[in-house]
């Protein structure tokens, strides 16, 4: 699982959350296209990662700020939830995005120490059904493991955001799914908002559908 933890400090604070600048940039516009939004976010990530006058902390929490104006939390939380989502009441929906974005923050944001000067390039795009796209990158490392992360996308008010990111064949929205259907569908959805403000708390991943 290491290779998946280094993808994981590249790409997201997730994480989810990329080709090397030497400054930050501004975030990508509105109506930009889905491989211009992942060339700028991972960008500013690897831009961040390779500052060594910047400690731990101050990286993980600059990292989250970029990763979180890239990815449409709303839509993948609606994807990770699937047929569930209906089951939450507008209360319980807008608390389990806010648990569940801590969540992905504490699981992934650690990982930012092993960023080992990896850099990222694309490797191609496609269309999508239902018009999402998707954009392949590949982590190179200072070795023979270059690692694969595609980025789906979706237009949303004009702008393109990840809303799901797969990581050597592993997608976020279906690992955190098949994690969350069990809790909901024994306990309900309060019992999984309950369980993911614990683990947030311990500063613990979710490693089980029962915690």
């Amino acid at each position: 699982m290491k290779r998946i933890s280094v993808a994981a400090a590249v790409v997201a604070a997730l994480g989810g959350l990329t080709l090397a600048t030497t400054a930050l940039a501004a975030p990508a516009p509105a109506g930009t296209t889905p491989v211009s939004v992942v060339e700028d976010t991972t960008s500013r990530v690897i831009a961040i990662l390779a500052d060594k006058s910047t400690s731990v902390d101050e990286k993980r929490h600059k990292v989250q700020d970029v990763v979180y104006a890239s990815v449409d939390f709303e839509t993948l939380s609606r994807l990770v939830l699937a047929r569930n989502w209906s089951r939450f009441t507008a209360p319980q929906q807008a608390e389990f995005m806010t648990q569940f974005k801590e969540h992905l923050s504490m699981t992934y944001g650690r990982n930012v120490e092993n960023y080992k000067n990896e850099k990222v390039t694309i490797t191609g795009s496609r269309e999508e059904n239902q018009g999402d796209w998707t954009v392949k990158t590949k982590i190179i490392r200072n070795g023979p493991d270059d690692i694969m992360v595609d980025y789906r996308l979706r237009q949303r008010d004009g702008s393109w955001r990840i809303i799901d990111v797969i990581i050597e064949g592993v997608s976020l929205v279906s690992n955190f799914r098949s994690q969350f259907q069990d809790v909901v569908a024994s306990s309900g959805p309060e019992r999984l908002i309950t369980l993911l403000r614990e683990k947030n708390a311990k500063g613990e991943p979710l490693k089980n559908g029962n915690g």
